[in-house]
């Protein structure tokens, strides 16, 4: 999602919830995702990944900005939407893991810990570094 306010061109960044991600920030952000299997829709995915993420149900008109192989291998199909949020109003879905490692206890952790709306340039900062092309992509588009 991304915003023009006061000018700015402005995107709409995810942090992972969870104790490995906790203290990380630069490099760490994510635009909102999730993976699909071979017979799903990519879109509908995403849709249903920004909800679970988010609380909102996207909606408007969505603008293809193709896929790009991350560095563990996945493969991440994204989309532009312009749109806003109030942040105060989001709500994550959660996920069980062992914690601490090798505890035998059970913990959950909200899936997204935090939301936040970027300038470009401190996007480019703190979005994971393979899906700085996304961004890259968006700018290409608005300029088209």
């Amino acid at each position: 999602m991304y915003r023009r306010k006061n000018t700015v061109l402005e995107v709409f960044l995810v942090h992972p919830g969870g104790p490995f991600w906790a203290k990380k920030d630069k490099g760490a952000w994510s635009i909102p995702k999730g993976e699909h299997e071979p017979d799903d829709d990519p879109l509908t995915t995403a849709k249903r990944e920004f909800e679970e993420e988010t609380g909102l149900i996207p909606q408007g008109t969505f603008v293809e900005l193709g896929e790009q192989k991350q560095s563990g291998g996945k493969i991440v199909a994204a989309w532009a939407i312009e749109g806003d949020c109030d942040l105060s109003n989001l709500k994550s879905n959660t996920f069980s893991l062992e914690w601490p490692p090798r505890s035998g206890r059970m913990a959950d952790f909200p899936e997204i810990d935090r939301w936040e709306w970027f300038s470009m340039d401190a996007a480019q900062e703190r979005i994971l570094s393979g899906q700085k092309i996304f961004l890259d992509r968006l700018l290409v588009l608005l300029a088209g």
